[in-house]
């Protein structure tokens, strides 16, 4: 088999054969042509969008464009994609089957691709018989997107809400019990305020330099003296603790309507810069590269065929 595949043998015997290399040529033409037509293979139409993502914070190293594919591919959003245009009809799978998930997904990962560009968007590719559908599929997947951004922010910022909730009402019951305590004292011991200490201590010694007043008042301040002498400290002590409370509670209540108010944000989660449309004219399948290949394949094993029969001749 030196000369099998020599390059002058083979130019002879593709001359020598001419006739039956265009035969062979026109067969495969007209069968690629036939079996490639709308009988045998159903057309499909393609729908395409191009989006950036906004308003996402990044959970990990990935870009925000990656992070919008990872969640563009989520069964969350396929299964709803099922659901909502009745799929498991349009793929012709029985729903009853025990491999109807991985069937579906099969389908829809053949006829559904995201990928992204050199420009960072994210592109959204439906095929679909229907060109009406196949736009429609495209929105719904950039709809379904935007919800399920939402649904996770709306998780992340519910739960901080509710730390924040729950340390909002500790410190509310905190301060119930210092105004509890501080309001016994006032009845108590008639101390309002630990402020009042100075005041106090100065009408009493000048109650007892002058001799002046009635005793009933020089005994109700002596009376008020020995009362912060005895309890001032613990006063002291409330009154901070009631204060400090507050301010925990004024800046805790800033940042809970903070959460709040991304909590109850309705916003989107891409910009859109290339909306889906039915296309007019079909993508698949692509007549001329079938028949192209095809051709070329069946003169390419016509070659093979010629040149083990003139080979065995020769022998």
């Amino acid at each position: 088999m030196d000369n099998f595949f020599d390059n002058q043998r083979i130019l002879q015997l593709i001359w020598k054969r001419k006739f039956h290399f265009v035969l062979v040529g026109v067969i495969a033409v007209v069968l690629s042509a036939i079996f490639s037509g709308p009988t045998f293979i159903t057309p499909k139409f393609k729908s395409t969008a191009r989006l950036y993502p906004t308003n996402i914070w990044t959970m990990s190293d990935e870009s925000e464009t990656e992070q919008m594919l990872e969640i563009l591919n989520s069964n969350d959003i396929k299964f709803r994609m099922f659901d909502s245009f009745d799929l498991a009809k349009v793929y012709k799978v029985n729903k009853d089957d025990p491999q109807y998930i991985t069937y579906m997904l099969a389908e829809y990962n053949t006829n559904v691709s995201t990928g992204k560009t050199e420009f960072e968007t994210a592109e959204i590719k439906v095929l679909d018989e229907d060109p009406q559908r196949a736009s429609a599929m495209c929105d719904s997947i950039i709809s379904f997107f935007n919800q399920k951004v939402q649904e996770l922010h709306k998780a992340k910022e519910k739960e901080m809400l509710d730390i924040t909730g729950r340390q909002l009402d500790r410190k509310y019951n905190e301060l119930e019990v210092y105004e509890h305590k501080l309001d016994s004292l006032r009845e108590k011991y008639g101390i309002i305020s630990y402020g009042q200490v100075d005041e106090v201590t100065r009408g009493y010694m000048n109650a007892l330099a002058s001799g002046r007043g009635s005793a009933g008042d020089t005994k109700k301040i002596e009376q008020l003296y020995d009362n912060f002498s005895k309890e001032g400290s613990r006063a002291f002590k409330l009154e901070n603790k009631y204060n400090k409370t507050i301010e925990v509670i004024d800046s805790l209540s800033i940042v809970y309507d903070s959460y709040l108010t991304e909590y109850e944000k309705e916003i989107t989660y891409s910009h859109v810069v290339e909306h889906p449309f039915p296309a007019d004219k079909k993508a698949y399948p692509v007549r001329w590269l079938i028949v192209a290949f095809t051709t070329l394949s069946a003169l390419f094993f016509a070659l093979l065929v010629f040149l083990v029969l003139d080979y065995e001749k020769k022998d």
